[in-house]
């Protein structure tokens, strides 16, 4: 990993992709998405501050557990222009979003613990098809093949 010199206080998108782990293609998407800004030189070239190293870190971890985008950007948003997300940021955010991922775990704990339930019973509309239809939501306007159809479709018609 190269190193810069601290004198240096941007950092190319080559730079800033070799320290982060990030692809370049990732940190254009970054910037694209709001989560991280870069200032253009008078040759159009990007330039990222040195915070944007600590941002793109904090992005990287929060999409490792699952945090989706969105909600990452919301997070960052909270946070002042160049201030890197201190310890305290990164304890204050994951503490909000732990109820999200048990929520998220335990659905997909239910998911993985049912799938063999289901496999190729193919009609949608059963009690037990918690994959498809859980609680047989369905089950109560039609038959599951016909929903299928109805599902495929792009335009609905009314019954006359």
């Amino acid at each position: 990993m190269p190193k810069i010199s601290e004198k240096i206080h941007e950092l190319t998108v080559g730079q800033l992709a070799a320290r982060s782990g990030a692809a370049v293609s990732a940190l254009h998407f970054y910037e694209a998405k709001g989560l991280i800004a870069s200032r253009r030189t008078a040759g159009n070239q990007r330039r990222y501050g040195r915070d944007t190293l600590r941002r793109v870190a904090f992005i990287r971890a929060a999409q490792r557990v699952g945090i989706p985008l969105a909600t990452i950007r919301e997070a960052l948003a909270e946070l002042p222009e160049e201030r890197t997300p201190t310890h305290e940021d990164w304890a204050r955010l994951s503490a909000a979003w732990r109820a999200e991922l048990d929520e998220r775990i335990t659905q997909l704990n239910r998911l993985r613990d049912h799938l063999t339930d289901c496999i190729g019973c193919g009609c949608l509309s059963l009690d037990t098809c918690v994959l498809s239809n859980p609680d047989d939501a369905f089950g109560e306007r039609r038959a599951g093949s016909r929903l299928m159809v109805e599902r495929g479709r792009t335009t609905t018609k009314k019954p006359a």
